[in-house]
């Protein structure tokens, strides 16, 4: 975690004084369910929350004993018992370090999970805005990066807001996936520890048990997670990526906010880059990198292995904390985004017309005219357009042939504008309502 690109708020989550504060509500959830069950005495479980939650967990002293012991949760446990006393003997009665390990680690992937849900939902407002603000700001369509037929901003904000709220739904299904709780002792069999405890501790965390783990929890579940913080990266990425190109010099026709007091270059005083959504580029490529060693931490051996371990030490706080500013950055983008329509038109007509092709192509078919024929006129003098620099609607007009199927008030109309943003109404009930 880089303090560059990383929030207070998630990366709390995942501060070693957090991590020891869940591991012990899990110990001390597990003990009050023990003792309702009689394993335990409800004096010792009383005990263990009432010093437990008074404790002020020491991280050095943990890591003093982890050095010795070499084993974090043994480590953490022995300073619980520093704290507690004689009642801590009823500490961790039949559990395993990964009853810990991996309850703790879903309990912080709910948590940073509700944040990024909380960042999702403020993209899309500004997305939402921004879509009516620029619903009717005329702008050329490309493919292959090449003039194409006319779109709209608000089009372009709209495409952005479909697939920002395509991906909180999976992120909804992604923290559903993740959220449980594995109490279930050493290979998962509950041999010395009843499931009973396993759902109670569940439920005082707002997971739901998980139906079978073999000591571990089931890092497909995992997989899928951070495949989906991978999906999310690369939308990020695509509007980012629309952005740079909107903004380069022979284009302009949408720039990121440059502040007043702000430089462009240490070298040329007059740049303007689009250094955000290029920041982005990269976060992204980030967090998709996450989601590979996620997916190969499923094949562990047999009941359990380690090796998925120090994996997500690091991918788990990074891969969230990591979307998490991404998130707010390309929030603060659009939110900020500087759009000019007069460039925007100016570059629609820069090739002279060309963009209406479809439509006389068509009107072509229309009037009798095989497609194939209809293609060859069209396209013949669209390419006088490419070479010599002339006017496709004049060329048109000056065409014999063309002339012979179509009157010169047809040839005009298939000229209109208006025509291709028709449907925009439609398009936007269909992504907003």
């Amino acid at each position: 975690m880089i303090p560059r690109y990383s929030r207070k708020e998630m990366t709390d989550i995942w501060a070693p004084h957090t991590k020891f504060r869940i591991w012990f509500e899990i110990e001390a959830h597990a003990a009050s369910a023990m003792a309702e069950l009689g394993v335990i005495p409800q004096e010792a479980a009383d005990v263990i929350w009432d010093k437990g939650d008074k404790a002020q967990f020491n991280v050095a002293r943990i890591d003093e004993i982890e050095r010795e012991v070499k084993h974090d949760v043994i480590a953490f446990l022995t300073h619980l018992a520093e704290h507690v006393g004689d009642e801590a003997r009823f500490v961790h009665q039949g559990m395993t370090s990964s009853d810990v390990l991996d309850t703790c680690f879903n309990v912080q992937l709910v948590r940073a999970t509700d944040l990024l849900l909380q960042d999702m939902d403020e993209l899309l407002e500004v997305l939402k805005r921004r879509a009516y603000e620029h619903k009717d700001t005329v702008c050329v369509g490309r493919s292959h990066g090449i003039h194409a037929e006319p779109v709209t901003m608000g089009l372009k904000m709209a495409s952005a807001y479909a697939e920002f709220d395509r991906s909180k739904k999976r992120l909804l299904a992604a923290r559903e996936e993740i959220a449980t709780c594995a109490l279930s002792g050493a290979v998962g069999t509950f041999a010395n520890i009843d499931p009973r405890v396993e759902q109670y501790v569940a439920t005082k965390l707002g997971l739901v048990f998980e139906p079978i783990s073999t000591q571990v929890i089931p890092r497909d579940r995992h997989a899928m997670y951070f495949a989906t913080l991978g999906v999310i990266a690369s939308s990020i990425e695509r509007v980012a990526v629309e952005v740079r190109h909107l903004q380069r010099t022979e284009v302009l026709e949408a720039e990121e906010y440059f502040s007043p007091g702000q430089k462009g270059s240490s070298a040329m005083p007059h740049k303007r880059n689009p250094i955000l959504t290029e920041n982005l580029t990269g976060l992204a490529r980030l967090v998709r990198g996450y989601s590979i060693p996620a997916m190969e931490n499923v094949a562990l051996w047999h009941e359990r292995d380690i090796s998925h371990s120090s994996v997500e030490r690091m991918i788990g706080p990074d891969a969230t904390v990591t979307l998490d500013f991404a998130l707010k950055r390309l929030t603060n983008v659009m939110d900020k985004l500087v759009i000019y329509p007069e460039n925007c038109l100016a570059n629609m007509n820069k090739l002279g017309g060309l963009i209406h092709s479809q439509r006389v192509l068509l009107a072509l078919t229309q009037a009798g005219v095989s497609r194939e024929d209809s293609y060859r006129l069209v396209q013949r003098n669209a390419m006088k357009v490419w070479r010599e620099g002339k006017d496709f609607l004049q060329e048109l007009l000056n065409d014999e042939e063309v002339r012979a199927a179509l009157s010169e008030e047809t040839i005009q109309d298939k000229f209109n504008l208006d025509y291709h943003t028709k449907h925009v109404e439609t398009i936007f009930d269909r992504v907003f309502e």
